[in-house]
């Protein structure tokens, strides 16, 4: 007897169906749902008259503002502003080149398959770092210096974010280790670091290393304020990092540990190739969180004085030519700083999905 075949059964709900069990499966998603719909339909069409259809996109100054919507005029306008700061406008060119190859090493990551994807990554975290410490300040190389004082907007931003990112990972994971660690005077150094530095706020941090820190300092020796403050949030941000990677050694099991010393594997041999791969892949999120959070708290350098994206906007809106600009300016500020996060936050679920490949207590 010859057995039957049949088609596994179809899956198709249709949008009647569909909407039946995740929009009106029971009385409070129902409720929920036309709430959630009535407050679309009442504030959908009001934002997109004010975002667009209301909205001044071009004239000559503020004069030019004179509709219900918003002035994106004034964004235009100062978007040079927005993006350089002071840094010299024949100059600018230099910051083009960074802002170039910084796409190229990172937009290709999110692209599956793109060639030379790995390199390029390694390139922004390693030779990305050396051009731009020669294009941006100058000074060398027969090009002219720039001082870090005109340094400003979102090249300033996405500076204090890099540099923090890139300094604060290995410091985090050489503190994460030495917490851990069997001798007694490394792991309460660690410790003493990690947990006076956790207690701090970045505030805090940025006021002593822009007021405090030169009073400690021998006669002759100095730090232009932006350097200092990039010592503070990277010693700062280490101590989180520190933090979350520990968590990933922890949930190590010990078998681990024990297999790579049979294999006759040294100590740092056994942490490189073993168990920091592992831990590491297990606390992606929390990397990404806190290199998130890192980004969005470089705001906090307009207390000492340096302009980063948001302190532009902010003292932008402070010239009496422009006035009721604020929201506009926010608004750009918003977007900005979303567009970099929601990036980082896409790409490290991609890298999760990329490594996950179980783990077997």
């Amino acid at each position: 007897m010859t057995e039957s075949k049949l088609k596994p059964p179809k899956k198709n709900l249709g949008p009647v169906k569909w909407m039946r069990t995740h929009l009106f499966s029971s009385w409070y998603n129902t409720l929920l749902t036309l709430v959630v719909g009535y407050l679309l339909v009442t504030s959908v069409g009001p934002l997109l008259n004010w975002v667009l259809l209301d909205a001044t996109f071009q004239g000559s100054g503020p004069g030019d503002c004179v509709g219900e919507g918003a002035c994106w005029l004034f964004v235009n306008q100062r978007l040079n502003f927005f993006i350089y700061g002071f840094y010299p406008g024949e100059l600018q060119w230099r910051v083009d080149i960074m802002f170039a190859l910084l796409a190229v090493a990172f937009v290709p990551q999110f692209i599956e398959g793109f060639p030379g994807r790995k390199w390029l990554g390694i390139f922004g975290m390693t030779g990305l770092p050396i051009i731009g410490y020669v294009l941006i300040p100058g000074g060398i190389l027969g090009l002219e210096a720039v001082e870090s004082s005109k340094w400003g907007g979102l090249m300033l931003t996405l500076i204090l974010a890099y540099i923090g990112i890139l300094a604060s990972l290995p410091i985090g994971v050489l503190l994460a280790i030495g917490r851990r660690s069997e001798m007694p005077i490394i792991r309460g150094l660690c410790v003493v670091f990690i947990e006076v530095w956790r207690a701090v706020p970045l505030i805090t941090v940025l006021f002593m290393a822009s007021v405090m820190l030169p009073l400690f300092l021998p006669d002759g020796v100095s730090f232009e304020k932006l350097v200092r403050a990039l010592i503070g949030i990277t010693l700062w941000q280490s101590a989180y990092m520190a933090e979350v990677i520990r968590g990933g050694l922890q949930a190590i099991p010990r078998g681990q540990y024990e297999a790579a010393g049979a294999l006759g594997l040294g100590y740092w041999r056994k942490m490189g190739l073993v168990i920091l791969p592992q831990a590491l892949k297990l606390v992606i999120p929390g990397i990404v969180n806190t290199f998130i959070s890192l980004f969005k708290d470089t705001t906090l350098v307009l207390i000492i004085g340096l302009f980063d994206i948001l302190g532009a906007v902010q003292s932008t809106i402070a010239d009496p030519a422009w006035q009721n600009v604020a929201i506009e300016g926010y608004v750009f500020v918003a977007f900005c700083f979303w567009v970099f996060c929601f990036g980082i936050s896409r790409y490290s679920q991609n890298l999760e999905r990329k490594l996950d490949t179980g783990h077997k207590t």
